[in-house]
């Protein structure tokens, strides 16, 4: 079987990364044209202009992308989406400042004008939960927080765009003490010592009989080292000892669960939580990355599980959210099935069904930063989308920048959109991609990027 490398599997783990992540950096080129190419086969060069009108009549210009300013023109997408209590908005590479500032730019105007509250990002849960003591409670400085915390292949949400955005939230829960707004993490790559000392607190408070059990079942297991050191020292774990440590975390929550919940059952339900997100964090581990198969099956966990952890929030804060992370992970449809069996999206659509809309992020040139072979971070430049391409056609609409619900799109461009053909999806490594998507099939809404350009990182990540 293929020898996966630890830094390769972590880039699969946690940031939709790609087998090709070993492959020496090349130029990017442009994807060859094929069958399906809105300018040969079914679609020729006249359809590909009524794809273009049809496009044009549903499309709704954006002014800007950034976060300040009258945000008038998004009344469009509220009306697309609607009644949706989880929105998932993505992002065609992991790494560029359009993206986070337009989430931002979206965020603030649902919070002032949809009652949404809560901010979820591909970030680990215990992650999620310091930089929700900042934003509701001031505790801790969100720049020394992020810092602890993205690290490894979570670097990327290291960056001003989202420092600004941590700092909004914190000034916007002052202003309004009583309907404040929360910031989570649904991810899975790293379950932080203060989730462990959350869970073994509300024991020994609760059940002080258990206190010498789950010491035992947690030995060894809470972080004392960097978070991403402790990841690479996971990885690098023999398989067999990664099993041994998710059946302890496995034990302890089930022995948590099977307790009575007592009169707090606020505080029962969070304990579960958090012994359930250090589970699942064990449980990512505990497959085989030798075997393609069962690498595949961790990336379904994965998905599965960032699902589960944005259900949960919904239900116990009753927030409307918006959730941030991958084109890939919003998804209904997987672009590398091989590899991701199952996306976020899809788990999220079978849990809330219209309840949740999501919006793929896609862009014609511009910049992004990403690893590559050697591991060190590069700034990365695409020109124009080439032919056969999404984008290419995408980017001959009259707005330099719009929005369009793919939902109510009239012909020619619903039967073009519901065809797959090469489509920019870049994780955190670089060569990736392109793959091929079929736009109609994967978002419910779709906001087309003339230009990006790389995000600011902080400090010397």
């Amino acid at each position: 079987m293929k020898r996966y490398p630890a830094g390769l599997a972590l880039a699969l783990l946690l940031g939709l990364g790609t087998a090709t992540a070993g492959v020496p950096p090349t130029a990017a080129a442009a994807p060859a044209p094929t069958s399906s190419d809105a300018t040969s086969g079914a679609f020729s060069g006249a359809s590909t202009a009524r794809i273009v009108e049809a496009l044009n009549r549903s499309a709704h210009p954006l002014r800007t992308v950034e976060p300040q300013g009258d945000t008038g023109e998004l009344r469009a997408l509220d009306r697309m989406i609607g009644d949706a209590r989880v929105v998932g908005i993505g992002e065609a590479t992991h790494s560029s400042h359009d993206f986070f500032a337009l989430k931002s730019r979206i965020f603030r105007h649902l919070v002032e004008e949809k009652g949404f509250r809560t901010f979820a990002l591909e970030a680990s849960w215990s992650t999620g939960l310091r930089l929700n003591d900042y934003v509701l409670h001031g505790t801790g400085d969100p720049g020394r927080i992020m810092s602890d915390e993205f690290q490894s292949d979570y670097l990327w949400w290291n960056n001003t765009d989202y420092l600004r955005l941590m700092e909004w939230m914190r000034a916007y829960n002052v202003r309004h003490p009583h309907d404040p707004v929360r910031f989570m993490g649904d991810d899975i790559g790293w379950s932080g010592p203060e989730v462990y000392d959350a869970v073994t607190g509300y024991v020994a408070r609760t059940y002080p009989e258990l206190n010498a059990r789950f010491a035992e079942l947690y030995r060894g297991l809470r972080p004392t080292v960097a978070t991403g050191t402790y990841m690479k020292h996971y990885l690098d774990t023999p398989y067999a000892a990664r099993k041994e440590m998710a059946d302890r975390t496995g034990r302890a929550l089930r022995l948590l669960t099977r307790r009575s919940p007592g009169a707090d059952r606020v505080a029962f339900d969070r304990a579960v939580q958090n012994a359930r997100a250090i589970d699942r964090t064990a449980r990512q581990y505990a497959f085989d990355f030798d075997d393609p198969a069962q690498l595949a099956a961790s990336m379904r966990y994965r998905d599965r599980s960032m699902a589960a952890n944005v259900v949960w929030w919904q239900q116990h804060t009753g927030t409307k959210m918006l959730l941030s992370a991958h084109n890939g992970h919003v998804a209904y449809q997987t672009p590398d099935p091989a590899q991701y069996p199952r996306m976020q999206g899809a788990f999220l659509r079978d849990s809330f069904g219209p309840a949740y809309v999501n919006v793929g992020l896609t862009f014609d040139q511009g910049s992004f930063n990403a690893t590559g072979s050697d591991g060190a971070i590069r700034r990365r430049t695409f020109g124009p989308a080439g032919p056969g391409s999404n984008e290419r056609t995408l980017d001959r609409v009259r707005y330099r920048n719009y929005a369009v619900d793919l939902r109510t799109v009239g012909s020619p461009a619903r039967a073009w959109l519901a065809t797959a053909r090469p489509t920019r999806s870049i994780g955190t490594a670089y060569p990736a991609g392109p793959y091929d998507i079929a736009l109609g099939r994967s978002y419910d809404i779709l906001i087309h990027l003339h230009h990006i350009t790389a995000a600011r990182l902080r400090g010397d990540t």
